[in-house]
């Protein structure tokens, strides 16, 4: 059996907020925005033209999971944005306003840079050595 990550939920503040930072600011395609009960949406985005995973807009509902907006993971970097041309994503997010934690840096496996997201989420910006899919 093959298996794959279907998506990968991420807490936010706000459902349109966050729709017009990922569509908007980072270019990603709406997959899906689905009314559900109580008030809740089932909102997928994606990379422009891919077919993989998604990121599920998880609206927090909780106290404890809005502590959690933009920190989820500690500090640590959360997601790794792949690109197949690190220079023109980078300009372009760079002119749309994402917010870019470093200078871009080489490394063994290829060109990063690191950027946080609407709520402070960290990500890797990413073109590897040999770009495409692995297995």
């Amino acid at each position: 059996m093959r298996q794959k990550i279907g998506y990968v939920a991420i807490l936010v503040g706000d459902y349109d907020e966050s729709l017009s930072f990922y569509i908007g600011v980072l270019g990603f395609d709406l997959i899906e925005d689905t009314m559900r009960a109580g008030g809740k949406r089932w909102i997928l985005v994606a990379p422009r033209g891919t077919a993989g995973t998604c990121l599920l807009l998880a609206k927090a509902s909780t106290l404890e999971q809005a502590e959690r907006i933009g920190n989820q993971t500690g500090g640590r970097v959360f997601l790794f944005l792949h690109t197949d041309d690190f220079w023109r994503d980078y300009h372009d997010m760079q002119s749309r306003g994402v917010q870019f934690m470093e200078q871009p840096r080489q490394e063994l496996y290829g060109t990063v840079c690191v950027f946080v997201d609407l709520y402070g989420n960290r990500w890797d910006l990413l073109e590897l050595k040999n770009y495409g899919p692995k297995g």
